[in-house]
This record gives C-alpha cells, sequence and structure tokens, in this order.
C-alpha cells in the first residue's frame, strides 16, 4: 500500500512539473524583458480576478489591449505574447480566467497538470468570462498612461471570446481573433468594431465556419477580415515561437500574422476613443461549456458555450 501511495506520488509530482515546465522557453523569454511587469488583484462582479499588466516603453499614451489566452490559460506563453504586443508599443493586460479555482483557491499556476487546466478553461460560463473581461478592460483603459483605445486579441478558446466581447463591449475599438470560433449569429448585430481574424490553412475545425461567419457579419453589415495563412496548423502564434516547432509554415504564419496584428492596432492610434457609456451589452442567458473530454491539445476542445 505504501508502495503504492508513493507511485501515486511520484506520478502527481511528474505530472506538475510537466505541466510547469512545458512552456520553460517562453518564461525564459519574459524573464530576459526589458519592460515593466506587474500583477493586479481586481474585482469582477464580486469575485476577485488576478490579472498581468505589461507597459510599453513610449514617451506618449498608449492604446490598450485585453489579451485572451489559449485554452491552456494564463500560461508562460500567454504572459510572453502580452510582452511582444507591449514592445509594440500597447499596454497589455491578460487575466487569468481560473482565479480562485486552482488548488487551495490558487490560479492557472497552481492546477497539477496542463490537462486539468484545459478542464478547468473548457467549463467557464460564457457570462462569467465576459465579467472577468470586463473588469480588465475597465483597469486598462482608466489607467493614466493609456488613450482610452481598447482592442481586445484573443487566441485558440480565447480567440472566441475576443469575438464574443466584441458582441458585449461596446467601446472596443477592435477585436482579434486568432482561430477561435464566432458567436452566434443573432449576437453577431450587436459588434460595433471591425473583426479581424487569423487563420491556419491546416485548421479545417476552425476554418470550415469562416464562410458561414462571412456571409453572417456581411448580413449585419459588419466588418470582418479574415486572412487564413497557407501550411500553418491551430496555434501557429504560440508554435511559430516554440522552438520545437518543426513546421515552417506555423513560423511564418505567426511572422506574418504579429505583423498584419501590429499594422491594425497602428490605425487604432488615429481612430477617435468610444463614448463611455452604456459600454456593455447585457449579458444573455447563462451557457455552461461542457468539455467532452479532457485533452491537451487545444484544437480538439469542444467548441460548445464559446
Amino acid at each position: 500500500m505504501r508502495l503504492r501511495a508513493l507511485v501515486l506520488s511520484a506520478s502527481l509530482l511528474f505530472s506538475a512539473t510537466a505541466a510547469i515546465h512545458a512552456q520553460d522557453w517562453a518564461v525564459k523569454r519574459l524573464d530576459a524583458s526589458p519592460r515593466h511587469h506587474e500583477y493586479v488583484k481586481l474585482q469582477a462582479n464580486g469575485k476577485p480576478l488576478d490579472a498581468f499588466v505589461v507597459y510599453p516603453e513610449v514617451k506618449t499614451k498608449a492604446t490598450a489591449i485585453v489579451l485572451i489566452p489559449e485554452i491552456f490559460g494564463l500560461s508562460g506563453w500567454a504572459k510572453s505574447m502580452a510582452d511582444d504586443l507591449a514592445a509594440a508599443g500597447y499596454i497589455v493586460i491578460a487575466p487569468d480566467v481560473l482565479t480562485g479555482m486552482g488548488p487551495n483557491g490558487g490560479g492557472t499556476d497552481s492546477f497539477p497538470s496542463q490537462d486539468q487546466v484545459t478542464k478547468a478553461v473548457s467549463g467557464l460560463d460564457n457570462a462569467v468570462v465576459m465579467a472577468d473581461l470586463d473588469a480588465a478592460a475597465d483597469y486598462v483603459t482608466k489607467l493614466p498612461a493609456a488613450n482610452g483605445k481598447l482592442a481586445s486579441v484573443g487566441f485558440c478558446w480565447g480567440g472566441g471570446k475576443s469575438f464574443a466581447f466584441a458582441t458585449h463591449r461596446k467601446d472596443l475599438n477592435a477585436a482579434f481573433v486568432f482561430y477561435g470560433p464566432p458567436p452566434a449569429t443573432a449576437d453577431m448585430a450587436a459588434i460595433n468594431a471591425p473583426v479581424y481574424g487569423f487563420y491556419g490553412g491546416n485548421d479545417a475545425r476552425i476554418d470550415a465556419t469562416i464562410p458561414a461567419t462571412i456571409e453572417a457579419m456581411k448580413a449585419a453589415g459588419k466588418k470582418y477580415e479574415p486572412v487564413t495563412y497557407d501550411g500553418a496548423g491551430h496555434g501557429f502564434m504560440r508554435a511559430g515561437v516554440d522552438p520545437n516547432n518543426t513546421v515552417e509554415g506555423n513560423k511564418t504564419a505567426r511572422e506574418q500574422g504579429f505583423a498584419r496584428l501590429t499594422a491594425e492596432l497602428a490605425k487604432l492610434n488615429t481612430a477617435p476613443a468610444k463614448k463611455r457609456s452604456s459600454l456593455r451589452t447585457p449579458a444573455p442567458a447563462k451557457r455552461v461549456a461542457t468539455a467532452k473530454a479532457t485533452t491537451t491539445q487545444c484544437h480538439d476542445m469542444d467548441m460548445a458555450g464559446m
């Protein structure tokens, strides 16, 4: 019995260690950054919300970005991506949507395995996520260094939430959707901001949603500009900078996608800030997302409730 317990303990320790070190390369990139990083504690509809904030090294006030991570939560790569955007001149806030949901009330970092993080993120209620994003947006746009412009940038699960946030947040200046599914067609009428899509050519599950999204957004009179990168798979913004990546198309798509993203963000600096009144669309009836199965592959997750 004791031997079995020791084996089980060793197995759990290995699983936790593997999860922690899975993105060591991203953590090293982050540690080498000269930019100011900080963690802030917010309130989202009365519940705690931790968030990671990065400031650019610029002389003027900057556009604010709410970065919405992949289904892997506030990972090392998500923080590194936030730093990359700050390096381009933007204030970035990345909320930890798993705040208080992990062991001992911890967040993403407290989960013993990436698989458990994936399952927890998959089960989040959309209305709760929108409240988290609102709290992050309210905080970052009120910073003295912010210029009043607001964009959302999301990846995978977060890409779907970035699209959904555009249906919810009235002062959003632009929504950037990286390989995420669209919201319900009926919700698209509430979108006020242009939506820019970024997709991998080898991501048939998500790519299959693009034609109908184009038609629905056109019918609703909304701006939607999707670009598909040949040879890239799902998650190419992360895979493209992962030193273990073996797909050249991911690297190319990452470089081209980041260039397009920053070019569109730069246009916001000359666009007028939106009026800060009636900023949010009332939340729809509560919807719960349920994962079909636990998995560590972002592209295998259930799209329901996103």
